[in-house]
């Protein structure tokens, strides 16, 4: 027997509105939408785990044990609702359950700051294959509506603030309408996160893989990596996903590593089986649902739904996304340095979002340009050529030039090969690149060289070598551009 779940609208919240089938006096009211669980569950003969009932019965106890909060409350002149369903997953520095050995442990010490240290927008999309995660830098510069200081209790205009201090000044509620107006999302669901749960859902987990191109150590968080995989419990994952001060390193590169984390975990729950056995489900929600915070629209059943959802999951069904930054050090009188959006590209992002349509590039079948991650104009190529026909490292370097790609316009001539396949030679660091070039080169061998830094270089190998049209979508081409969960590692 199906279990529903479609869950009460949260209280105060505007009745949802689906895509709008007509413009503005078309006389066509927008048609309502279904509630995303109920989407989910819908046609469905067995959810989660079991046909006979056992995962729900196992499940359904754990609505006693999460917290609530209703963020939706008074809330008007929302975004219009779309297909899927949007939550908003904050994390917020609170620590007061760590004892006193794992705040030493882990480097955290001090005050809390009650703020949000995390913030991400998570898409489901309504065909429930593709979960969409776009991180929003912390030091956002945004201007707070008007709300009722939830401190002093006073009314507050609409001020210039950092979007982490929305929950600062007014709790989930005016962090959701905070993120609602810049985003011009609307938000469906909340779930608030904190270090507790992060770093026990980790342990529960049995650790988490994560990999880096180069030792990371940061003297603040206290974490130190060697290169390579690593395997991090609770504690360690939590070092990872908040450093802050690795030697230039921004609040950009910070929200890469949370990113490269999740995709990780995702990976971890996928392959170990946990959203196909009962009890592991059930100890690593309850592990979790400890000490979240989350709307009352959130429960059992919409979690059985989200594990029905995700069973066919794998890492390439999620994938990951930062706002496009305009101005990285935007100074304000009396913020100091915030972050701020190009809200161009960051229209078109969260176009897709509300659209319910993939942000990540994707190679069409067919033929037409290949489409690739990052742009042909920000990647730099020295061509070579490594056989005895004159003129081959020209005519391909004109070539890669015509289809857009950054060439020096000076090919050189190598070591003389064996005729066979080209080679591109590239930097690890630059993986997402050396990607795209390959695109445009049929039959490239990619070889791997430490330290060469941004410039890919060709060896052409093949005289009969061609150049492929390729194409950047409109979102890629940008630091933080989209990418699926399976290309976020170390490549």
């Amino acid at each position: 027997m199906p279990v529903s779940a479609q869950s009460p609208r949260p209280s105060g919240a505007a009745p949802r509105a689906g895509r709008r089938r007509g413009g503005p006096g078309s006389g066509r009211p927008p048609a309502r939408r279904p509630r995303w669980g109920l989407r989910i569950a819908t046609g469905t003969s067995a959810l989660l785990l079991t046909a006979s009932g056992v995962g729900h019965a196992m499940v359904t106890d754990l609505n006693a044990d999460v917290r609530r909060v209703d963020p939706f409350h008074g809330l008007t002149d929302r975004p219009e609702g779309g297909d899927g369903a949007n939550i908003l997953v904050v994390g917020t520095d609170r620590r007061d359950k760590l004892s006193k050995e794992m705040k030493e442990k882990y480097n955290l010490g001090g005050s809390a700051c009650d703020c949000t240290d995390t913030m991400m927008l998570v898409h489901l999309s309504a065909d429930t294959k593709r979960a969409s995660v776009v991180s929003l830098p912390r030091d956002t510069y945004t201007k707070l509506p008007a709300h009722k200081d939830r401190t002093t209790g006073k009314r507050r205009a609409a001020q210039p603030a950092k979007l982490n201090s929305a929950y600062t000044m007014g709790g989930p509620g005016l962090t959701v309408r905070a993120v609602e107006k810049l985003t011009q999302v609307r938000v469906d669901h909340y779930l608030e996160v904190d270090f507790t749960s992060f770093m026990s859902t980790v342990d529960v987990l049995g650790g988490v893989e994560v990999c880096t191109r180069k030792p990371l150590k940061d003297s603040y968080s206290g974490l130190d990596l060697p290169k390579g995989t690593s395997r991090l419990n609770g504690g360690e994952a939590l070092q990872y996903v908040r450093a802050r001060h690795l030697g230039g390193d921004s609040d950009l590169g910070r929200m890469k590593r949370q990113q490269r984390f999740l995709a990780s975990v995702i990976s971890k729950a996928t392959d170990s089986g946990v959203l196909m056995n009962p009890v592991k489900f059930n100890k690593v929600a309850q592990t979790l649902l400890d000490s979240v915070r989350a709307d009352h629209g959130f429960g059992s059943d919409q979690m059985m739904a989200l594990g029905q959802a995700m069973r066919g999951f794998t890492p390439a069904s999620s994938e990951f996304a930062s706002v496009p930054v305009g101005d990285p050090g935007h100074q304000v009188p009396g913020l100091g340095s915030t972050v701020k959006w190009d809200r161009k590209k960051a229209g078109k992002l969260f176009d897709a979002l509300r659209e319910d349509r993939p942000l990540a590039v994707r190679k069409p079948k067919g033929k037409g340009p290949a489409r690739v991650e990052v742009a042909p104009r920000d990647i730099r190529v020295k061509v070579e050529n490594g056989t005895d026909e004159k003129g081959l490292g020209n005519r391909l370097d004109k070539e890669l030039h015509k289809t857009g790609f950054a060439t020096t316009g000076t090919p050189g001539n190598a070591h003389k090969v064996s005729p066979g396949r080209t080679t591109l030679t590239y930097d690890p660091e630059w993986d997402r690149s050396a990607r795209s070039l390959a695109a445009a080169l049929p039959g490239a061998e990619l070889v791997k060289e430490e330290g060469q830094g941004p410039q890919m270089r060709v060896t052409v190998a093949d005289p009969d070598q061609r150049v492929r049209r390729v194409h950047a979508d409109a979102l890629s081409g940008d630091e933080g551009s989209p990418v699926t969960g399976d290309k976020v590692g170390c490549g």
